[in-house]
């Protein structure tokens, strides 16, 4: 795994705190590119850091994964003809779909505040897709704007077994009252 002239290289070391990123240049110097890659993963997940992010961007260029690069450098707004050759296969992985594109992206980046180069992408991924919105998480409604959920649902199978049940349970009653 050449690292020679590539951004870690260029990346300065830190405060001296063994944090997430200094943790993963000491596992890098190592040679284990894929427990880097994870730890990176991992905190850039939960926080922004553009640092963390650059570093994640080269490990993830080192170990042959253009496209995820591509979107880890662009979140970090790193420059250069490797970031551009990696948004490059970015773009092309994701057809240039934008909806495709923003949820490539890790949670911290698409948090906000966002940068104005995510916030753009953020906004063509709405156009391309209104269903798209930060709210995914909300529950499909219906005409009356309430939402039906698990729980309805087997409601509604429960009280129709049970009607069923009390209609043969009635029909076998009177058979036994009615002879014949």
């Amino acid at each position: 795994m050449a690292r020679g002239g590539g951004i870690l290289g260029r990346v300065g070391v830190g405060s001296g705190e063994v944090g997430p990123v200094d943790q993963a240049r000491d596992v890098l110097n190592g040679g284990e590119a894929w427990r880097a890659r994870d730890l990176l993963l991992a905190y850039v997940e939960e926080e922004n850091d553009p640092e963390a992010l650059t570093l994640l961007g080269e490990v993830l260029h080192d170990m042959g994964d253009l496209p995820r690069a591509g979107a880890v450098w662009f979140a970090a707004g790193a420059k250069g003809p490797q970031v551009d050759h990696a948004v490059a296969a970015w773009r092309q992985q994701s057809r240039d779909d934008f909806s495709v594109m923003w949820r490539s992206l890790p949670a911290s980046v698409q948090r906000e505040p966002r940068a104005r180069r995510v916030e753009a992408l953020r906004e063509k991924a709405l156009a391309a897709d209104p269903a798209d919105s930060e709210d995914e998480a909300s529950p499909p409604t219906d005409e009356d704007g309430e939402g039906t959920d698990a729980a309805q649902v087997i409601a509604w199978i429960l009280a129709a077994a049970f009607v069923i049940l009390a209609v043969v349970g009635a029909v076998t009653v009177l058979g036994w009252i009615v002879p014949g």
